[in-house]
């Protein structure tokens, strides 16, 4: 008997893989708890069931309605920062997003991509990691292995496949220099998120 990749099912391997793929259809029907959470209207409620899932998401950041994840356990979010609605965000290497930053809607983020040139389709896991005072436009898609540095603003729609540097301002597919942020030393709060979103 062959798995869905081809690796061979024997005795010695059945209980393990049967375990493993248990976890796996639980870990699945969590994220759609998640998902359906996502669309409570009501930012207390969100946030206890996100950082039951092992999110770091402190009390006063916030992620708007819709949002879909995977492993949520690698995601740790800073202060006063705004996840805009129906974000994906992927934890399964670890995804770090600063303090007073700014995702808007639709935003994609993913750490993991598959070998297209592998024979097994293997996985490629690599970290992401947002700066604190980001701004990242809306339906922008950041990639694996990508560093955004502090102050970074990502245009609408921008496909981000390496590190942006500080205070810089990226846009295109892929995303490329646009210009330079004219502030360097931010110090502004997002303010209070919207009721109801």
């Amino acid at each position: 008997m062959n798995e869905y990749v081809g690796q061979k099912v024997n005795l010695s391997n059945i209980i393990p893989k049967t375990i493993n793929r248990l976890m796996t259809i639980g870990l699945e029907f969590w994220l759609y708890i998640l998902r359906l959470v996502g669309y409570i209207p009501s930012h207390l409620i969100r946030k206890f069931f996100y950082n039951l899932s092992g999110m770091d998401l402190p009390l006063d950041s916030t992620i708007h309605l819709g949002a879909n994840f995977f492993n949520p356990s690698g995601i740790k979010i800073g202060h006063d920062s705004i996840i805009g609605s129906r974000c994906f965000l992927d934890g399964r290497a670890a995804l770090t997003i600063g303090n007073h930053s700014s995702l808007a809607s639709e935003v994609m983020i993913y750490n993991d991509e598959h070998n297209i040139h592998s024979n097994t389709y293997d996985n490629s896991f690599g970290p992401v990691t947002i700066g604190d005072y980001v701004f990242v436009g809306p339906r922008s898609i950041i990639l694996p292995n990508v560093t955004i540095g502090n102050g970074a603003v990502i245009a609408a729609g921008a496909v981000v496949t390496k590190d942006v540097p500080a205070f810089e301002v990226w846009g295109g597919v892929p995303a490329k220099k646009i210009s330079d942020r004219r502030i360097k030393k931010p110090s502004y709060n997002l303010g209070r998120v919207m009721l109801f979103q």
